[in-house]
């Protein structure tokens, strides 16, 4: 028997359905959280894509000039504009004579390159496009197009930097990344490359130079130009037509742009350069084609190498169809390179293997290869990917930017109504009627408030106005009840209730309440000694069902404490001036409010259907028809969560209750009367400000890092002090509406900065929520006592 007793003592006592349902609760919002989480890392990794192409982010725009070029082979620099390299040795080749090919860079352009790929196909003639692999991302289409039209690309890196200032690692991921780019594009990868800003063979330099080896090493054939029609310029066309002629009937690698800029001239110069080269008997053809002719005339345009006359580069492998050294599909056996090297990250397959679509390869497309396996899958991803950043980046950008006029507007908007409700509300003559002098209630709900009881009821012990009041103990633990009886008040009432949540509570009180006018308030509450006759007297008007105190923060001079109490004077009571006017109040705070017993039984009480009853109760007063006021000179001291993990308890609870109650009365957007004005003025004032707006303010601020990191950081730093200074005069008026001291609005900044995101994330987190179908219990927040009567409060 004994040891029965002693086993079930040391068996761990069954949960209560408190905390079976606090725990469930903990186990939900968990995976809301990742959520959040990965919907974040989710945007700022499209941001950071769409800055990368956009060669904001590790953009660099350094341009080499006037470099020496002691060190480059002269060989190399009398040499044609066709660089390759075999087993090691670097050699040229020249365009055969009387040929043309035709070069565009810095595509594709979704204006320009497809109305010159027009002007190609009407003029039977094929291109080499040197793409810059951002562009071929955000227009696949097109490159798809311009290969399946028979035309020949290249690679023009990623983000149009200049080589020689890369290390060998971002030389590389150039190239990769512009492969896979055109992979996911057209299917195909290439070997050839024109490194941007590069012209003719004879201006490389000593810097370039090892560049040009390198790629040379990966297996890249190097295109440099013979002829330069400087069309950027915008000399004219006959400027552009006369430039891009070659002379004396030589053979020429012609630059043109189908991109970067104006191309007007470009489109207007080129039929009439195809028809007079034409005329001259020139032929055009592509980078493969001009050195397959080559080759076929027994490489007499070859220059440049002690072996004139041996295969060289793609040269000598233009034309050729599959060979053993090629897997099944055109791809090059992994880790090979023409000449048996390995191959290193960024290398091209070898050319001469089959066509995208089968069969034996175009000669005009030789430096073609099909991308297979993993090189085509992260191709077509990569295309995806900057799809969703080019949609997503500029509308959230456009959308943004009504945020940002919406909430500029709404600042405007509080300080007219605020600066129109203080002049009228304050007037020597301004009057709610007859004095309402005869007692009323006072609900004092109450769970485990030991530490803050006792200064509670000794402030309504000061009270100048008849009160009675009503504690009413929800199953509290820890003395909370014998505290409240030991202090000998008069005219106080305990009811001990078992625990059933605030609501109950409240709705205990009114039941039990002896007049007709009910105030409420919290257990962690202090009223200063008029509040009570301040907070009663727009009841003489008989429309008013319920009036809304002006909540003030007790413990502020902490940190958090004063963040929140910046946020309760800016935002909580300008807010609540300007829906006083407007007659659309969204919330009487659950730490001051005062109600018509009558009307609260006439809606049904204190609902226990959402987390916010204090939002709950004050919209079905609107619709009941009852008018509900701000009380600027009732003024309650509240002690606020002293922790930032209490005070994200406190606001995801307030802010996915005030979601659940917006939920609730959403008919009201089609009611009439009161009802239907609160639906249709003030639940849309409530959904923008309070809760879209704060969800993608987030983003604002993240796109301002963004701007001050990588795009410009002085006008980025202005726009946001700019911002700040409106925030700042909206905050400063709005403590001097309240008669508060200016010394708070030094943290400011820091509340923007720090305090701002996490409200933010409390919002967001509480979408989630609501949006997933999740619930959440009561949350009792911890509680120090430390707000005693007003006079005690530092201000």
């Amino acid at each position: 028997m004994t040891r029965n007793t002693s086993a079930r003592r040391r068996r761990r006592a069954a949960p209560s359905r408190f905390e079976r349902a606090g725990r469930r609760a903990a186990a939900l919002q968990r995976p809301r959280v990742v959520l959040a989480l990965v919907l974040v890392l989710g945007l700022v990794s499209v941001m950071l894509l769409d800055g990368y192409l956009r060669a904001e982010v590790l953009g660099d725009h350094r341009v080499r000039t006037d470099a020496a070029y002691d060190k480059v082979p002269q060989r190399i620099l009398d040499g044609g504009p066709i660089l390759t390299s075999t087993n090691g040795s670097m050699r040229t080749q020249s365009v055969p004579k009387k040929t043309i090919v035709l070069t565009f860079d810095d595509g594709p352009d979704a204006t320009y390159t497809e109305k010159v790929l027009k002007l190609l196909a009407d003029n039977d003639v094929h291109g080499t496009f040197f793409l810059v692999g951002s562009m071929i991302a955000r227009h696949p289409g097109i490159v798809k197009d311009m290969v399946g039209q028979g035309n020949e690309v290249g690679l023009h890196t990623f983000t149009h930097v200049d080589l020689s200032y890369q290390s060998d690692a971002r030389v590389k991921r150039e190239l990769t990344q512009t492969q896979l780019a055109l992979a996911g594009a057209a299917g195909i990868t290439t070997k050839l490359v024109r490194a941007p800003y590069s012209s003719e063979a004879s201006a490389i330099d000593n810097y370039s130079w090892p560049v040009y080896k390198r790629l040379g090493a990966m297996g890249y054939t190097s295109v440099f130009v013979d002829t330069d029609s400087d069309d950027w310029k915008k000399p004219g066309v006959s400027k552009i037509v006369q430039w891009a002629t070659p002379k004396k009937n030589k053979g020429a690698s012609v630059l043109f742009h189908d991109a970067g800029g104006n191309r007007d001239q470009t489109l207007k110069a080129l039929p009439k350069y195809i028809k007079k080269m034409k005329a001259k008997g020139y032929t055009f053809t592509t980078v493969s084609g001009a050195m397959a002719k080559s080759s076929a005339r027994g490489g007499s345009a070859q220059n440049g190498s002690a072996q004139n006359g041996s295969a060289q580069g793609s040269g000598a492998q233009a034309g050729r169809t599959q060979d053993a050294g090629t897997r099944p599909g055109g791809a090059q056996r992994s880790g090979q390179v023409p000449g048996g090297a390995a191959a290193p990250q960024g290398t091209p397959p070898s050319s001469g293997t089959n066509a995208p679509g089968g069969g034996a390869q175009n000669v005009d497309q030789a430096a073609h290869s099909k991308a297979t396996g993993t090189t085509l899958y992260e191709g077509k991803a990569l295309i995806v990917a900057v799809a969703i950043a080019e949609w997503t980046v500029p509308t959230l950008a456009v959308f943004l930017a009504v945020v940002g006029v919406a909430v500029m507007a709404r600042f405007a908007m509080m300080l007219v109504l605020a600066r129109r409700h203080y002049r009228q509300r304050n007037k020597r003559r301004f009057s709610w009627g007859p004095p309402v002098t005869g007692p009323v209630s006072v609900i004092v709900p109450a769970y485990n408030e030991k530490e803050c009881i006792a200064n509670t009821l000794n402030s309504l012990a000061q009270s100048t106005h008849p009160i009675e009041i009503i504690v009413v103990d929800d199953g509290s633990t820890d003395g909370t009840k014998e505290i409240a009886e030991s202090l000998g008040l008069p005219n106080v009432r305990v009811i001990r209730q078992e625990n059933a949540g605030k609501p109950a509570a409240l709705n205990n009180g009114v039941r039990n309440a002896s007049y007709g006018i009910v105030v409420m308030m919290d257990g962690d509450t202090v009223f200063e000694p008029d509040t009570v006759r301040q907070l009663v007297q727009p009841f003489a008007a008989s429309e008013i069902g319920a009036v809304a105190g002006n909540a003030k923060v007790g413990n502020r001079n902490t940190v958090i404490g004063a963040w929140q109490h910046i946020e309760y004077v800016m935002g909580f009571n300008l807010d609540r001036r300007m829906y006083d006017l407007l007659r659309c109040m969204p919330t009487i705070p659950g730490a001051i409010g005062a109600f018509r017993r009558q009307a609260v039984l006439e809606v049904g009480g204190m609902s226990e259907d959402t987390l916010a009853e204090d939002t709950d109760i004050t919209v079905a007063m609107h619709r009941a028809g009852w008018r509900v006021v701000y009380q600027e000179h009732a003024r309650a001291w509240t002690e606020a969560p002293a922790s930032l993990k209490q005070l994200w308890s406190q606001r995801y609870r307030w802010s996915y209750g005030t979601m659940q109650a917006l939920w609730k009365h959403r008919k009201s957007l089609v009611d009439k009367g009161s009802s239907g004005r609160f639906g249709r003025v003030g639940m849309p004032l409530v959904v923008l400000f309070q809760i879209v707006t704060p969800v993608f303010a987030p983003l604002i601020d993240l796109f301002t890092v963004y701007s001050m990191i990588f795009v410009d950081f002085k006008a980025s730093l202005l726009a946001w002090l700019a911002v700040l200074g409106i925030q700042l005069v909206c905050a400063a008026y709005a403590f001097r509406l309240d008669g508060e001291r200016y010394r708070y609005l030094w943290m400011l900044p820091l509340q923007q900065i720090a305090y701002r995101q996490m409200m933010y994330l409390v919002l967001i987190h509480s979408s989630i929520t609501a949006l997933t179908g999740g619930r959440l219990r009561w949350q009792k927040l911890k509680r120090t006592g430390e707000v005693g009567t007003p006079t005690g409060v530092g201000r």
